[in-house]
């Protein structure tokens, strides 16, 4: 088969694992597992989704980052965020925030409830050798800040990162992975198309219904699809239908973690946590 001009398979379906991270924060992690540790360029992929306060309400009290990004992305409620620099501000549903963590910085994330419920995603991009220790920034938007394109035959694109082949584009630049992210709605029958380049990971995460690839393999929901190669993503929607397509350069590179610090090698983690006790995580 052709994989420069075929559709791209899924390839495999991941199982999330239910655990807790924080102050004891409930939810699903997709990557980031001992079934997949990594999925390059992306490190973790989790998923919280409550109606119970008592799965969250203790937050992410302060912790580092160092070596990567952050990305998160609501569905439903709110999440309010603080950090060292002193930066801090509230992230509703429909939003994004892109944080680079680069060099180093320490931050709070302490999730609320909208109307009874709590729904979002939090990806880890990794971030190639030479920029590891570029300073920190973030790229947030609010939830009208994010273009929607309406997709023939129904449906619809909210496009984070990346942009369609009808020209909009999402607002998160800059990023060295040169992502896709877009949260995608169809209803039951309708197909769905998106060009890749042939050299991105991609995945979908289904948030709802069911969908098949261009060989009739399903994908239902809650249920992480991992993409195998080809210049196209082709998906049918059985049912109504939401789901996550996210896609980006792979840097094959070595990966070193240690909880929130993402290097290269041993001695540069070892060099992370040091820094962090030290007081020097964010030092140029």
């Amino acid at each position: 088969m052709d994989t420069d001009s075929a559709a791209r398979p899924i390839a495999r379906l991941v199982t999330g694992l239910e655990t807790r991270d924080g102050a004891g924060v409930r939810l699903v992690r997709y990557i980031g597992t001992p079934d997949l540790d990594q999925f390059d360029p992306f490190l973790l992929l989790d998923e919280f989704r409550s109606d119970d306060p008592d799965d969250y309400i203790r937050g992410l009290p302060p912790h580092p980052h160092r070596g990567f990004e952050t990305v998160t992305y609501l569905i439903h409620g709110r999440v309010r965020h603080r950090d060292s620099t002193g930066h801090e501000g509230l992230l509703r549903a429909g939003g994004v925030q892109w944080m680079t963590a680069g060099r180093g910085i320490e931050h709070s994330e302490m999730p609320e409830q909208d109307r009874g419920l709590l729904h979002g995603f939090q990806l880890w991009v990794n971030l190639p050798a030479a920029e590891k220790m570029c300073p920190p920034r973030y790229q947030e938007f609010a939830p009208d800040a994010i273009p929607e394109e309406p997709r023939p035959g129904g449906g619809r694109v909210r496009v984070i990162a990346g942009s369609t082949p009808a020209g909009t584009r999402g607002p998160v630049a800059g990023i060295a992975a040169e992502p896709v992210y877009l949260d995608v709605a169809l209803p039951a029958g309708a197909d769905f198309r998106f060009p890749l380049p042939r050299d991105h990971r991609a995945f979908v995460h289904v948030i709802a219904g069911t969908l098949a690839d261009a060989g009739g393999r399903p994908a239902g929901a809650r249920r992480l699809a991992l993409l195998g190669p080809g210049r196209e993503v082709r998906l049918h929607a059985l049912d109504d239908s939401r789901f996550l397509l996210v896609a980006g350069r792979p840097f094959g590179e070595p990966v070193v973690r240690h909880g929130p610090f993402v290097m290269n090698t041993e001695a540069e983690i070892r060099q992370a946590i040091e820094d962090y006790r030290s007081g020097r995580l964010q030092a140029p």
